[in-house]
């Protein structure tokens, strides 16, 4: 468990957070299961707000991870129902953070466990490379799983992402469950080092 505490949320490139630590970004669909992956690391409940209505993320959320560096929560995408223009600002606002020279040291991409990653999923990994952000998929929500599903998905990602590490770098994760708990803690503490 990790002391983490919310610092502020932005809507504008301007208001970026100007304390240079490192930065881990956590990226993925709406509903994913961002903020409750925040939660269950947290020496403390409800850090983050979370909802079943997806979208409910429309900020970048900066945390503050044992007072060594940031997690950044971006705006989920694909999030249909928002307003078209409210979905072009959240994409403008991802675009200019992650464009504009920041001190990003790893992406978290959450793809939930019960589907295979979509076209969104695929032009995000997309732009993760061409940054040359390192990342690991985190598949959410493991626990909603058989285990021969929990095998299978794992297949299905290395096939689309076959540069990723079986083991280390496609984790099946539960915030319910603790599943995927102790490599995310083993991965942030050498981080945190």
């Amino acid at each position: 468990m990790f002391n983490i505490k919310f610092i502020k949320s932005i809507n504008s490139i301007k208001d970026l957070h100007k304390e240079k630590k490192p930065e881990v970004i956590l990226c993925g669909r709406s509903n994913v299961g961002k903020s409750s992956f925040i939660n269950s690391l947290s020496l403390k409940k409800n850090i983050a707000k979370t909802s079943s209505t997806p979208g409910k993320t429309r900020m970048l959320n900066y945390y503050l991870v044992e007072e060594k560096l940031f997690f950044v929560d971006l705006p989920g995408f694909g999030y249909a129902k928002a307003p078209k223009t409210e979905i072009q600002n959240w994409q403008k606002l991802i675009e200019a953070y992650l464009f504009t020279p920041q001190n990003i040291i790893l992406a978290f991409h959450f793809v939930d466990s019960r589907h295979k990653p979509t076209d969104l999923d695929l032009r995000l990994n997309k732009m993760l490379k061409e940054l040359t952000i390192p990342y690991i998929v985190i598949l959410s929500k493991a626990d909603k799983l058989k285990q021969s599903e929990k095998y299978k998905i794992k297949k299905e990602v290395i096939k689309i992402f076959p540069e990723l590490d079986f083991e280390k770098e496609i984790i099946l994760y539960s915030s319910v469950k603790g599943i995927g708990h102790k490599i995310i803690e083993t991965n942030l503490s050498k981080l945190l080092k």
